[in-house]
């Protein structure tokens, strides 16, 4: 079954864009609300870096959720959409002095920190501007997560995060900072993780870590656990949202939480990749020797997860139902790797016909850029086409 547009809007409107089913993402965000809410402490932040289209970053802020943030201008762009800055946590390895002092200014929640010198830092612009910096310790706990080798971030060694070797001895060394004060232990251990056994071992390890620092008196009030949970990307249109009633499960059986403690999440590419679509006109239908090529106007300019991951996104042509043939389908970008899709079966493609990438809500428009000179696409939703 395709997945339902309106195709005739969809023929007056320039391509190629992003389309975004907002009546999707709300019954998405629903759902999240739902199964996170039947368990007391748990609190829910989005990962802006999904996407950062306003439209659905005011939406997800409607709904209530927290902002997780890497970068200063995502910040700026939650707290535009009205996100209260103490439902802000900003984490990344290479954060300048510009946005932490801009995370202090604003009084975010909490600081995710990644090395020791990130701390220093943190603490002498606090110092600076009168302040008290809430941190959390981002900790690598060595655990590897069934997923693609670029998105995997919780091995031992790693750009991200402190080692667990070094974490007692990072925690005794806020204790003697004045404008630092260490809140809680983060953790991310990769990005669409599909099987559940990854977040049990995650949650095995925290518990280990746990006993090991109240063996020396140390007591933790939050912790967070990243994201990660991943969506199904062959079959957009029979599970249009991830399972997170066995995610949120997962996390309140297996990771015995203290009293008192908060449990945060931060998830991206689950809340909003399945409602988001790049929305391509056909240019030319080529004939090679052994193939045939759809040639369409989107490009890796417009969606880079193909050719940066050779990533999978179901493609349909939505403007005709014909005989199925077999294509590659390419961008027109000056780039061998400009390729979507090869060998793969569609409604037969003629010139002028529109085709649906789907599950691009997730790090496609957020991630688009202009080379070739090109203009970045325009993401409109729903109510936007309607």
């Amino acid at each position: 079954m395709k997945g339902v547009f309106p195709i005739e809007k969809f023929k007056k409107t320039d391509t190629p864009f992003y389309y975004y089913d907002t009546d999707l993402l709300r019954e998405t965000l629903n759902t999240i609300n739902k199964e996170a809410g039947k368990y007391e402490n748990f609190c829910v932040h989005y990962a802006i870096k999904a996407n950062a289209n306003p439209k659905i970053l005011n939406i997800i802020c409607q709904a209530g959720l927290g902002a997780d943030c890497v970068s200063g201008g995502e910040i700026l762009a939650s707290l535009n959409a009205g996100f209260p800055s103490n439902k802000i946590v900003f984490a990344g390895v290479g954060k300048n002095d510009k946005e932490i002092k801009l995370g202090l200014e604003k009084n975010i929640f909490c600081f995710n920190v990644e090395s020791i010198p990130e701390l220093e830092v943190i603490n002498c612009l606090a110092e600076n501007s009168g302040k008290v910096a809430s941190v959390a310790l981002r900790i690598n706990p060595d655990v590897g997560a069934h997923t693609h080798a670029n998105i995997t971030t919780g091995l031992a060694e790693n750009k991200f995060g402190i080692a667990m070797s070094d974490m007692e001895n990072v925690i005794a060394r806020i204790s003697h900072m004045k404008n630092v004060r260490f809140m809680g232990l983060h953790f991310h251990i990769g990005s669409q993780i599909l099987d559940m056994g990854d977040f049990v071992a995650l949650c095995n390890r925290i518990n280990e870590i746990q006993v090991k620092l109240e063996a020396h008196h140390i007591n933790v009030e939050m912790i967070n656990v990243g994201g990660g949970l991943g969506i199904d990307y062959q079959h957009p249109n029979r599970v249009s949202i991830p399972d997170f009633k066995s995610y949120f499960e997962t996390y309140a059986k297996h990771l015995k939480l203290r009293k008192g403690q908060s449990l945060h999440f931060e998830l991206g590419r689950s809340v909003v990749g399945q409602c988001g679509s790049l929305i391509t006109k056909v240019l030319y239908v080529k004939e090679g020797t052994a193939k045939k090529f759809v040639i369409v106007d989107a490009g890796m300019t417009d969606l880079i997860r193909p050719a940066l991951y050779h990533a999978y996104h179901k493609i349909e042509n939505i403007s005709n139902d014909g005989c199925i043939n077999t294509y590659d389908v390419v961008g027109p970008i000056c780039e061998s790797s400009d390729v979507f899709a090869k060998s793969i079966d569609l409604d037969e493609c003629h010139r002028n016909d529109i085709i649906a990438i789907r599950s691009a809500g997730a790090y496609g428009e957020i991630m688009a850029s202009q080379y070739n000179c090109r203009s970045l696409p325009i993401g409109y939703i729903k109510e936007d086409i309607l």
